[in-house]
């Protein structure tokens, strides 16, 4: 019971996340960046990426043996990999609170049918897995371009085409770092009569925070595209900064004297 409310508890604040998008600290810090500074973004990003990891909890929440667990990751990273390397290289892109959206959904997605949601209530057979978690790979991949394209990546094709694979290469192994833990839980979890009592309850709450992550993402898309709506408009959000950077030299000023 201590285990499912340390994950319910994880899942809960997972919610919390609106975005974990490029922040003006690392696109600064990539002016310069070479290789292992993308492959360090590409690592931290997948680990704050909790829309990913809920995706990728989903996929292993049931997977018993190394084999399918495996097999179900490599498939997801090929899924990942391949619009992430391909629609930042081509530049391919779109609203990337949209493609976030899609991607809360595949969160719900994989909850509804770990708890045999189309057999129960749709009355169907659920489509195949592997199928379904290469398809979401290719929207995951296509949520990390997005990100990925508001950095520098260079003229030289070469050079872009190193930046954003050495990105991926950090995906990766962010992705590994964080389903050890996952992976670990899930193992001493499956080992008490409480995992089959309290798996059901477990992806509800998995359904819960996709729910909550895709409301959030719509908002977000909401506020890009009718800022008057909102009464926060491009011209107030510029001079609020302004005003803030004006306190802040003021502030710098009378502590140098």
């Amino acid at each position: 019971m201590k285990t499912l409310l340390i994950l319910s508890a994880l899942l809960l604040l997972s919610t919390m996340a609106f975005a974990h998008g490029i922040s003006a600290a690392d696109k600064h810090a990539m002016l310069d960046g070479g290789n292992l500074k993308y492959i360090w973004l590409g690592a931290t990003h997948m680990l704050s990426g909790y829309d990913h990891l809920l995706f990728l909890f989903g996929v292993v929440f049931f997977l018993n043996t190394l084999k399918d667990i495996v097999k179900f990751v490599s498939v997801f990273t090929l899924g990942h990999s391949i619009t992430l390397i391909l629609a930042t290289f081509v530049g391919v892109n779109a609203n990337y609170y949209l493609i976030d959206a899609v991607i809360a959904i595949s969160v719900i997605y994989k909850a509804f049918d770990n708890n045999k949601g189309f057999q129960n209530y749709l009355h169907v057979k659920s489509p195949n897995l592997l199928w379904v978690v290469f398809l979401f790979g290719l929207i995951h991949g296509f949520g990390l371009s997005t990100r990925l394209q508001q950095l520098p990546l260079g003229e030289e094709s070469l050079d872009m085409l190193l930046r954003i694979v050495s990105f991926n290469i950090g995906v990766e192994f962010g992705q590994i770092i964080a389903l050890i833990p996952m992976l670990f839980i899930l193992m001493l979890w499956r080992k008490k009569e409480s995992f089959m009592q309290h798996s059901k309850v477990a992806n509800h709450l998995l359904i819960f925070a996709g729910f909550m992550l895709l409301l959030m993402q719509l908002h977000g898309y909401l506020h890009t595209t009718n800022e008057e709506e909102f009464g926060f408009n491009k011209d107030a959000h510029t001079h609020i900064h302004l005003d803030m950077k004006a306190e802040e030299s003021k502030q710098y000023t009378h502590g140098s004297l």
